[in-house]
């Protein structure tokens, strides 16, 4: 990340060098009048070196502008653009090197062709403004790009569990005991846990837990499932076990303050997720799951109860281990959300490895595909009678898209009555020769085969049983394609 040094150093360097040309010196021509040496001074108009008051107040003079002039922060409205994105938290706080990016390099970059980089740097804001993207977004983005860049597998994190797991001498057999996690969290962290302290705050909804860092006091909802609360415990004790200083207090999505909180987040999720889900069992079981010469549904929801986990936990711990001890990298897990049964689908996770790019969501207020299974489950599940407590219900299909690609698709979804929420989450796998020698039940013919698209807007099938919106983006590029035909053929007449 870019220390606040190196901001400063770089914005008077491009200020510097911005005057000098305007002014019509060459780099040597100011050098010599400043009494300063063309490398000394190509340093400073690097970011690199920051001057003394003295040559300052020199380079002022030769400039034509005051002393507080030259050393603010404010560039030209030319330079507007970089000078905004130096002195946001994105640099300040995004970890360059996470990615395998010198900070250095970057300075060099904007320093080197600031016209180029301002033009580019302005691009990118009037995208991010056309979709309002927030910066949280742009952390949410990037984390997403370094699990991918891992393929979602992170050996560090799999090796603390394991420590953490004989140190504290836990068992390894599922379910976790919640007990000994809270014990070690009471009797080594310093914890409280208080099981009634959000009753009175109604009004936060879905908040499940609160951490009050000053008392460390833990407030756990009363209504949290075994699932949930092993969850929040094994998170805390990542907290603290790995270290993580910046971190949010709450399980609720709030903004989010840097993109360490964002990366520490995951860290803390990922190792709760491998306590709760030890990396060799679970393998064993997926194996026997995919070993299985049928579609055989219960065998999946066992594990779920085996390990008493959520079906969320479930499917992106199965993101963690598909590629490193199955080979199957190219794979997507999405969660959809919908308030009640007359709101939008909102897809609130996605992760893609491989780089696939179906399905994915999309912020142009488009429908998604009914035929995707993750919606499909979830409108079946609501036409069904009510029950007091609904449970996840696991379905497969095959998807098959226009460009070729097949995906067979996993997805647990629950849905209430008409005004309850509703989820599912999926975890896609892409059809190849590979998956058919890992997933011996691929080609049973109780998994159903549909063919699907990105969006309604976007789609060709005909008379589609389920179309939520007409195919206005498909008859669009049919009139752009009709209106370029007939000016080629006005063009070319004889």
């Amino acid at each position: 990340m870019l220390s606040h040094g190196q901001v400063v150093r770089l914005i008077f360097g491009l200020k510097l060098r911005e005057l000098r040309q305007e002014r019509g010196f060459t780099p040597a021509e100011m050098a010599r009048a400043c009494d300063v040496s063309v490398s000394y001074l190509n340093e400073i108009e690097k970011g690199k070196k920051y001057p003394k008051a003295d040559k300052i107040l020199s380079l002022s003079k030769v400039l034509g502008v005051s002393y507080d002039q030259l050393v603010s922060l404010t560039l030209s409205r030319r330079l507007e653009p970089i000078s905004e994105l130096l002195q946001s938290d994105l640099l300040k706080e995004f970890p360059l090197d996470m990615f395998g990016l010198d900070p250095l390099r970057i300075v060099e970059l904007i320093a080197d062709a600031p016209a180029k980089m301002n033009a580019f740097i302005s691009t990118l804001f009037e995208i991010a403004r056309n979709y309002e993207m927030r910066q949280e977004h742009f952390f949410l983005a990037a984390l997403r790009s370094f699990q991918e860049m891992h393929d979602n597998y992170f050996e560090e994190l799999e090796q603390d569990v394991r420590t953490f797991t004989v140190e504290h001498n836990l068992p390894a057999a599922a379910p976790l005991d919640r007990g000994q996690l809270e014990r070690v969290l009471v009797e080594q962290y310093g914890y409280s846990l208080d099981r009634a302290g959000l009753d009175e705050y109604a009004h936060l909804g879905r908040l499940r837990s609160v951490f009050q860092p000053k008392s460390k006091r833990l407030l756990l909802r009363r209504e949290l499932t075994g699932a949930q609360e092993g969850f929040v415990l094994g998170r805390e004790i990542a907290f603290n076990y790995l270290g993580l200083k910046d971190r949010p207090y709450v399980n609720a999505s709030f903004p989010v303050r840097s993109f360490e909180e964002v990366l520490n987040n995951f860290k803390a999720s990922y190792f709760a997720g491998a306590l709760l889900m030890e990396e060799e069992m679970l393998v064993r079981d997926l194996t026997g799951f995919f070993n299985a010469k049928k579609w055989e549904p219960a065998l999946l929801l066992d594990l779920l109860t085996r390990y008493d986990v959520s079906p969320e936990m479930f499917m992106q711990r199965i993101t963690n281990l598909l590629p490193r001890h199955f080979g199957i990298q190219s794979l997507f897990f999405l969660r959809f959300d919908q308030a009640n049964g007359s709101a939008d689908y909102k897809l609130t996770k996605e992760l893609h490895l491989s780089r696939l790019h179906n399905p994915h969501g999309n912020e142009l207020h488009e429908h998604y595909c009914r035929r995707w299974i993750s919606l499909r489950m979830i409108a079946e599940l609501r036409q069904q009678p009510p029950t007091d407590a609904p449970s996840y219900t696991l379905g497969a299909q095959r998807s098959r898209y226009p460009n070729g690609d097949e995906y067979l698709c996993l997805t647990l979804a629950r849905a209430g009555t008409a005004t309850e929420p509703a989820v599912s989450v999926t975890v896609g796998l892409l059809c190849d020769e590979n998956l058919r020698q890992k997933v011996r039940f691929l080609d049973d013919a109780a998994i159903i085969v549909k063919e699907v698209n990105e969006t309604c807007e976007r789609c060709t099938i005909p008379d589609c049983e389920v179309r939520a919106a007409a195919p206005l983006e498909v008859e669009r590029r049919q009139r752009q394609q009709e209106l370029q035909a007939a000016v080629a053929a006005l063009v070319n007449e004889a």
